[in-house]
């Protein structure tokens, strides 16, 4: 069960990045420029769907069932992983290292997008554990939509935090994640849209609190 953490301030707006290792491979492993996963990614999204040889409404509603399905992944990863704090001393620490870090500095621009030392593992776990509900090639456009929802939580997520949003849609996106880090950080899970927040009853009133 994920333990309830009390809101907390940051420890710097700064864009620099702090280091999180004292081993330089591990601090490397650790950063990413916010490019990466576009690169590593889209590549493989064509290639899934490249795949796929049934109808064109069949890969569009599977691809849109993978989309659907990682709204609730993100929600889920984020209340439940990221901000589960193990006992004990190396408990915080696992979890500065897998969440925490970016609440005590959450400008950092190298650590705004998923690095491939975790995401890549990730795919493989998830792409295999699809495969085996699915199928193949039902899988692929599945998985290409999953993947496809990852892709716009990691580019939504550094854009709230370096871009300003005009529109007031995206305004309301940006500022539902901005108060789940400096007002209520266990409210407000969904980082590229609030529907789970909804659901769940974790959403947080943006009529009364401001950025």
């Amino acid at each position: 069960m994920a333990t309830k953490e009390q809101p907390r301030k940051f420890i710097s707006n700064s864009t620099e990045s702090t280091r999180m290792f004292k081993a330089a491979w591990m601090e490397a492993l650790s950063k990413v420029h916010f490019t990466v996963p576009l690169l590593l990614y889209v590549p493989l999204f064509f290639w899934l769907l490249w795949q796929w040889n049934g109808g064109w409404i069949n890969m569009i509603g599977l691809l849109l069932a993978g989309l659907f399905v990682w709204t609730f992944t993100e929600y889920v990863l984020h209340r439940f992983v990221f901000h589960w704090v193990p006992p004990g001393r190396w408990g915080e620490r696992l979890h500065f290292i897998w969440h925490g870090v970016h609440h005590d500095y959450p400008n950092d621009r190298f650590r705004l997008v998923m690095p491939p030392s975790v995401s890549i593992p990730l795919a493989f776990i998830f792409f295999f554990g699809f495969r085996a509900i699915f199928g193949i090639p039902t899988v692929y456009p599945f998985f290409a939509g999953f993947l496809l929802g990852y892709l716009c939580y990691d580019m939504m997520h550094y854009a709230m935090h370096h871009l300003r949003w005009n529109h007031p849609f995206w305004q309301r996106i940006k500022q539902h994640h901005m108060l789940h880090h400096y007002q209520e950080n266990d409210r407000g899970f969904g980082v590229s849209n609030p529907l789970w927040d909804y659901v769940f009853n974790t959403t947080i009133n943006l009529t009364r609190k401001k950025t």
